[in-house]
């Protein structure tokens, strides 16, 4: 593991089969969006200056995946390659990374995402402590130390999410909040519930996520929103991409009823809807500023000691 440089972070390499190369940076814990947004910017820089035999990368929460031609270049070649793109990586603070605004409407607690939390209660787990009364809101709301119901709203409304990579599956974002003050944590489903709809949005540790498809869950559910994965290819839909939400993009929510939420996805299933996205780019130095700010710094640490005190007081499931 070579050392640091300064303000950079601790780098360690890790062979992942045959024809990969798994990058860490930094320690696993607390996450810290300063390690995703370096993560970004090597996968970038790499994309701009590509080494001949590097195939593909793919960032993580922080880490990136290297995928290479071992018949191209040897294992110990991408390692002195990757350790030169570090080298030229400019400071944090100089950071501007691609990053498109995605706007997106939510419907909180919605009646499919009960759908869900009722099946679950029936068929697999009916004394689960996160399904109390059909939902997992009001288990989010107790275990982040919320007063009610509004003021889990607020934060998720109040911050921009930050797409810090797309992964388990093909088109699922996990996003963390660009505020600190709207940092949110949750307890995973045990067992996993064996269905989630489509368009759900769900929180599970640190990262809200939405889900592309119906498929098996873990996350805590909390409302809707529209498609953001389109394999077939309606007019209009997400345009070139199949995939809406791409990793570094910045999504804001904004409330609507269900039955607004319901006619927005029937125009989207009908190919007559326009996602509100706007292409740009995100200076580090804007988040940076944002956790200097004393103001800022002294809320975020007073809801996180008030959460910590909350987890201590709810049951696991």
């Amino acid at each position: 593991m070579p050392a640091a440089a300064p303000s950079r972070p601790d780098v360690t390499y890790r062979t992942a089969g045959d024809r990969a190369l798994l990058v860490e940076y930094g320690p696993p814990l607390p996450v810290d969006l300063g390690l995703n947004f370096f993560a970004h910017a090597s996968a970038r820089r790499l994309e701009e200056n590509p080494v001949r035999g590097v195939l593909e990368v793919a960032p993580g929460l922080r880490s990136l995946l290297v995928h290479y031609d071992p018949e191209t270049i040897r294992h110990d070649a991408v390692i002195a390659a990757m350790d030169q793109l570090h080298r030229e990586i400019p400071e944090p603070g100089s950071l501007v990374l691609p990053s498109r605004r995605v706007k997106l409407p939510i419907a909180f607690d919605d009646s499919t995402s009960r759908e869900a939390v009722e099946r679950y209660q029936i068929t697999t787990r009916p004394d689960a402590p996160n399904a109390v009364d059909g939902n997992n809101v009001d288990y989010l709301v107790r275990s982040n130390g919320l007063p009610n119901r509004e003021a889990l709203y607020s934060r998720i409304l109040e911050s921009q999410w930050w797409n810090a990579f797309t992964g388990f599956y093909p088109g699922l974002p996990s996003l963390l909040p660009l505020d600190p003050r709207s940092e949110l944590v949750a307890p995973k489903y045990n067992p996993a519930r064996s269905w989630t709809p489509e368009g759900a949005v769900a929180f599970g540790g640190p990262c809200l996520v939405i889900h592309p498809i119906e498929s098996p869950g873990s996350y805590q559910l909390f409302g809707r929103t529209l498609p953001i994965c389109d394999l077939v290819r309606r007019p209009r839909a997400h345009r070139a991409d199949p995939i809406l939400i791409h990793p570094g993009d910045r999504i804001s929510f904004y409330r609507v009823e269900e039955a607004e939420l319901i006619e927005l996805r029937r125009q989207v299933f009908e190919g007559r809807y326009d996602y509100d996205i706007e292409p740009g780019r995100y200076a580090v130095a804007d988040h940076l500023a944002v956790q200097a700010d004393p103001a800022v710094a002294a809320e975020a640490a007073k809801r996180r000691a008030d959460r910590v005190a909350a987890q201590e007081l709810v049951k696991i499931p």
